[in-house]
This record gives C-alpha cells, structure tokens and sequence, in this order.
C-alpha cells in the first residue's frame, strides 16, 4: 500500500509539472491566435510556479509575447512591458542558461528568433532617433549589436549599424562612445571620410579641441586634395579665434576653388568682425558677383557699410570746424546710401529675418531726415519688425 501512495504521489507530481509547462505551450498558441491577454496570463502564473519558472521554455514563450507586445498596434498589449524588446532579449538569453542540453538554442536558430528580434531593434532605433530620443536610440542599435554578433543570428553585420550606434552615441552626448564607433567605421573604410569628420565631431564634443584639430590635419594625406578638410578647419579656427591659420586655410581653399562664393563669404564676415570694413567690402563684394541671391551676404555687405559709417560717424564727433564737419557728414550718409540697395536685397530674399528688418530700420531712420520720402519705408518696416517680434 505505501508503494502505491509513493507512486500515486510521483505521478501527481509529473502531471502537475506537465499541466504547468502545457500552459506555457498555450501560450506560444495564443501568442500567434494575437490573444496577447490570454498569453501573457499563462505566461505570468509559469513564471510563479515552482515547476516552470526556472524552464527554458517560459523564458522563450515570455520573449515572444515581448516582441509581439512590440509589433502589436493594441495600446493594451503594447503597455505590457517598458521596453518590451530589451525584455525579449534578456529572456532568450535567461532562457539560454537555463538549457544547458542547448534544445532552446536550436529553436531559437530554426526560428530565425534573433534575426526577427534585431529587425525589431532597428525599427525602434530608428524611430526613437526620429523623435530626438538618442539615449534610446543609442539603446536599441547597441542591443542590436549584441544580438547580431551573436552566434544564434544568421547572418552578417551591415557597417552601416556600427555608423548609426554612433550617431545616436554623439547625439545622446555618450561622446567617447560615439568616437570608438565610427573608428570602427573608419577601419572598416566604411562612409570614406566622413566617419572622421564625425569623430573630430566627438572631440570637439569633448572639449578637446587638439586632437579633434589632429584629426583634421591628419587627413590632408588620407584624402589628399578633399575641400571639405579645409572647410572644416576654416570653420574650427574661426571658431576657436584663431584668425590667422583661419586666413591661411580661406587662402588655400580660394586658391583649390576660386568660384566659391561661401569662402568669400565667410573672409568677409571675418573682417566686419575685425572691424576691417574695407577688406570686408572687398571679399562680399567677390561674394556677390560669383552668387547675387544669397541673403546672409547681401545682408553681411550692408552691415559692413553701416558699421563703417557708424565708425566714421563717432571720429565725426570730434571735428570743431563746421565745414570739415558737414563734409564728414555727407561721406557717411553717402554711405548709408550704399549699404540700403543691400539690405534691401537681403529683406527680399528673407523677408522674415530680424536682423536684416532691423537693419533697413536703422537706415530709413538715418536716411528719412535726408530723404522725407523714407518716412512711410521706416514706419512699415518698424510696424512690421514690432508685429513679428511680438509673435
């Protein structure tokens, strides 16, 4: 009679244990019927009971819902776990170390489970970095990674993955992160120079403004005769005040491309920032011949004018004699008269810009007690300056 208890016993055990793992397998049914609610409930009471919350097969099962949770376009079953793709992650491998015999490995390769997870990385990647979210997206691509370096994924790793981790890496301010990443790419010689141009990105992100410096000038002998080096180091340069290895570059650049107007452009905008008014003149007046309808150098030519006049107008000032004076005063309203056909320009190539209606405000103002006729001009752009800031 005692055997027959202890075998009565036994069996009650292993179909307890079989009733427990038969719902687990039900839920991998629900899972694919898109019943969510009914799997997620078998998959909860497994992950309680003694029998099945240490089997592999739970874990797999809780993995799937997890990325079908993802795919799902019900907001309940989608609220199911914060970041359900990370969750299925980590289930499959929990799940992993639980099935030494490696039946679950098996699974998850004939199943091509890895290859579907890391499709739905980079769909979340992607979206999080379109909506600005870069520490998730960092999050999502990284993961991916992890998921397609693995040897349960069939298949290779596109270099492009490597370049997008790190931007969403730089993005996010991880900016160490984001540098190891694109020497990746580089070394993989993948996107040619502009996974330099990144990691001189990063550096400058870091503060370090000496080897972000290195890197450019390193790459005059990777990419000989490559105008975007230069440009980048006109732009690093002027950035840091460095006026005068700025200018050496501009020279250069003028020299590789002398029907570029931005180089012209940008010597101008120096020199009005120098207080070199002439010089300035000199280069947006090139500017302007090589491209007539850019308004920044339209509006950079009359403000080279206004601030010359303003210069003149303060050493005016000091002048006792009345003639001297009035002859003063005619040079400077002279050019005043000068500098409004380009702010003009500039106002009708970017009506809306502030800076440019601030400009033709202050000339109308000057040029009305000479002219009455710029009376009605100065009160419509004050009125229309007045509305828009207002806005």
């Amino acid at each position: 009679m005692k055997k027959f208890f202890l075998l009565l016993a036994a069996v009650t055990i292993s179909l307890g244990a079989m009733s427990q793992k038969a719902k687990v397998q039900s839920a991998l049914g629900y899972i694919e019927q898109g019943s969510l609610d009914k799997a997620k409930e078998a998959i909860d009471q497994a992950l309680l009971d003694e029998k099945t919350k240490d089997w592999f097969n739970t874990y797999f099962a809780k993995g799937q819902l997890c990325q079908a949770s993802f795919v799902s376009e019900n907001p309940t079953y989608q609220a199911y776990y914060a970041d359900p793709l990370i969750e299925a992650y980590n289930c499959y491998e929990k799940g992993l170390e639980l099935d030494p015999k490696g039946s679950l490995k098996k699974t998850i390769i004939s199943k091509m489970v890895y290859n579907t997870l890391a499709n739905n990385f980079a769909q979340q990647g992607y979206k999080r970095f379109e909506a600005k979210d870069f520490n998730g997206s960092f999050k999502s691509f990284e993961t991916q990674i992890k998921v397609m370096e693995s040897d349960k994924y069939a298949g290779g790793i596109d270099t492009t993955l490597y370049f997008n981790t790190g931007l969403a890496a730089g993005n996010a301010g991880k900016y160490e992160v984001a540098i190891k990443y694109f020497e990746k790419c580089a070394e993989m010689k993948y996107g040619g120079i502009t996974p330099y141009f990144q990691i001189y990105q990063n550096y400058l992100g870091l503060g370090d403004t000496l080897k972000a410096e290195s890197i450019l000038t390193s790459l005059n002998s990777k990419f000989p005769g490559n105008k975007a080096i230069v440009l980048q180091l006109i732009d690093l340069y002027l950035t840091n005040k460095k006026v005068d290895e700025a200018f050496k570059y501009i020279k250069t650049a003028k020299e590789a491309d002398p029907g570029n107007y931005r180089l012209y452009y940008v010597a101008g905008a120096t020199y009005v920032n120098l207080g070199k008014y002439d010089e300035a003149l000199e280069e947006i007046t090139k500017a302007i011949e090589l491209e007539p309808n850019n308004a920044e150098t339209q509006y950079v030519m009359a403000l080279a004018y206004q601030n010359k006049a303003a210069v003149l107008s303060t050493k005016a000032n000091d002048i006792m004699d009345q003639k001297k004076y009035n002859a003063a005063v005619d040079e400077i309203m002279a050019i005043y008269y000068k500098a409004l056909p380009y702010a003009e320009k500039a106002h009708e190539l970017s009506p809306e810009d502030v800076y440019t209606m601030r400009s033709l405000q202050e000339l109308y103002y000057r040029l009305k007690y000479k002219d009455p006729s710029f009376a009605p001009k100065y009160d419509a752009i004050k009125a229309k300056l007045a509305a828009l800031e207002k806005k």
